[in-house]
């Protein structure tokens, strides 16, 4: 494996870092979520966030067998697996995150998000500052999954900050 951004995400996504994603480790990112920002478990968005989450990880799972490898990872993700699975799911994610529903995440919000997803916290937060490209102090969900689109199929976006080697 490489330091590209597949990697990168890759290794965020093998939670005890054993070399596979596993059914567990994927759908935990749910509720790690939930649990970082307060939502209740039960809540409608967490249930549609792990249905979403469901979907992808079938879908990166090619010989399903219930572990991604990174030659698995690598040969699904990109530009059309990401349109079609990760944004539902990763916005899924923020829909947690955005307790109010207004389709944005103050840097609170978001730090939380993310190091829940899996990043680390300084990464967070220079994630959110360049994605904070007014200086409002907030993202809204389409610049976030922009972000991690652009990261995941060019290695170029404000999100990079979050995938520190």
């Amino acid at each position: 494996m490489t330091d590209s951004p597949q990697h990168r995400i890759f290794t965020m996504l093998d939670v005890d870092g054993d070399g596979v994603v596993t059914h567990a480790e994927y759908l935990g990112r749910v509720e790690r979520v939930a649990s970082a920002v307060g939502r209740d478990p039960e809540h409608r968005v967490v249930a549609a966030s792990r249905a979403a989450h469901e979907a992808v990880f079938q879908d990166m799972d090619g010989d399903h067998d219930g572990r991604v490898t990174f030659e698995e990872y690598r040969s699904w993700v990109g530009h059309d697996a990401f349109e079609r699975s990760c944004r539902p799911a990763l916005g899924s994610l923020f829909d947690i995150a955005d307790l109010d529903g207004d389709g944005l995440l103050d840097r609170d919000g978001f730090v939380r998000l993310r190091t829940a997803a899996g990043n680390a916290g300084a990464a967070a937060g220079a994630a959110f500052d360049a994605l904070d490209a007014d200086g409002d102090g907030l993202i809204d969900r389409d610049a976030y999954l922009t972000g991690i689109r652009d990261f995941v199929t060019t290695g170029t976006s404000p999100m990079a900050a979050a995938y520190v080697a």
